[in-house]
């Protein structure tokens, strides 16, 4: 297929980040999968303000980037930035690839959907997945509850008084006095 040779999917999956409980895309890595400067890309938002409303696009705050940093190598080139990253939404990655109207953003546009959309399944298919193990695990632990009641019975110290002797009775008298 000619859109995989464009961008992996790996390396776009390896892009979507989760900052402000959101999946999102930093500017530089989509001026990457977009195959232009991150300053012509963000010359391009700032252009277009009026397309990019808070829900398609935010700027990290310091705290956020030295986070985003601090736990991704491939975006370590982001320390010596002077000005903090932009972040965009699924929405926001879409309208970047329109204003910014190159054959291979168009391209790509459709790449980064598609890696939002699977990460979406997968999260779906995860919560799915959760669900029936906390089912399981009620279960189990109604069943584990009824074996571990067995188990302290068992190994609870046998009462002495109910126990008979061990040894032998001659007559009236125990063997050995």
């Amino acid at each position: 297929m000619e859109e995989e040779m464009l961008i992996p999917y790996e390396k776009i999956d390896r892009a979507i980040l989760l900052i402000r409980g959101r999946k999102v895309m930093l500017d530089a890595d989509l001026a990457i999968i977009y195959g232009v400067k991150t300053f012509r890309l963000n010359e391009q938002v700032k252009r277009n303000r009026n397309r990019f409303p808070e829900d398609f696009m935010f700027q990290l705050t310091d705290e956020e980037k030295r986070e985003v940093i601090a736990n991704c190598d491939h975006l370590e080139r982001l320390k010596f930035a002077s000005t903090n990253p932009y972040a965009f939404t699924e929405h926001g990655a879409i309208m970047l690839a329109s204003v910014l109207n190159t054959p291979l953003a168009i391209q790509a546009s459709v790449l980064v959907v598609r890696s939002f959309v699977r990460l979406r399944e997968l999260l779906v298919s995860n919560r799915e997945l959760a669900g029936k193990l906390k089912d399981l695990e009620t279960k189990v632990d109604k069943n584990f509850a009824t074996v571990f009641r067995i188990f302290q019975e068992l190994m609870k110290p046998p009462d002495e008084s109910s126990r008979p002797k061990i040894g032998f009775k001659i007559g009236d008298k125990e063997a050995g006095e």
